[in-house]
């Protein structure tokens, strides 16, 4: 029975010092959480930007292939085919 208690006693103990709830180790895992929130958002801006960014190479491309097969159609259409 002894040794359970002591047991118990020396993990409340640890307990106890592992929490360390001082201002100061409180002020610092809030500037710590700060830090990781305003990372993160920084991670989702660039996220969104490159997303936009290959959308509009994509449109670019796009547009590119519709006026090339615009330009083939026009010339089959007036017979200055290279076929």
């Amino acid at each position: 029975m002894k040794i359970t208690t002591t047991l118990a006693i020396a993990l409340g103990v640890g307990a106890l010092a592992a929490c360390n709830n001082t201002p100061q180790e409180k002020a610092a895992d809030n500037i710590e959480a700060n830090a990781e929130n305003a990372a993160d958002n920084l991670e989702n801006v660039a996220d969104n930007t490159a997303d936009t960014i290959e959308n509009q190479a994509d449109k670019v491309r796009a547009e590119g292939e519709q006026n090339a097969d615009a330009t083939r159609n026009g010339a089959d259409a007036d017979g200055n085919s290279a076929n």
